[in-house]
């Protein structure tokens, strides 16, 4: 059995999902799309949230199955993501639900998540 996803760890209200998706930036991958917020100084943990919209798979098993997969990804990876509040979008319907395909393609979102971006300041 998977441990357990604390509260502390997850987006809860409206308006942490708003202000994420407010700031504007993502990084898309295969199926998935990571939206993140860096978090005020003082906060310690990342946080997460997930949105798997009926429109692409259309049951709920199968939805269940990608926030299991990419809950667990997270809290394996937690301790070193950088400090953000992070939201998990599916962008595109995986043919077919691959579980170790998803699992890889979240992973490669929070690797270049957390690679230092270079600065495009000189422009």
């Amino acid at each position: 059995m998977a441990a357990s996803f604390a509260r502390r760890y997850r987006l809860t209200k409206t308006d942490e999902y708003s202000s994420v998706f407010g700031f504007r930036k993502a990084i898309r991958g295969n199926w998935l799309m990571l939206h993140y917020l860096p978090r005020p100084e003082g906060d310690i943990d990342a946080r997460l949230g997930l949105v798997i919209g009926k429109k692409l798979l259309k049951r709920a098993v199968d939805r269940n199955r990608v926030k299991r997969i990419v809950r667990e990804q997270f809290r394996l990876r937690r301790s070193a993501l950088p400090v953000c509040d992070l939201i998990v979008r599916l962008a595109t319907k995986p043919l077919p639900l691959d579980g170790k395909a998803i699992a890889a393609d979240i992973n490669a979102l929070f690797d270049r998540l957390c690679r230092p971006r270079a600065k495009r300041e000189s422009a």
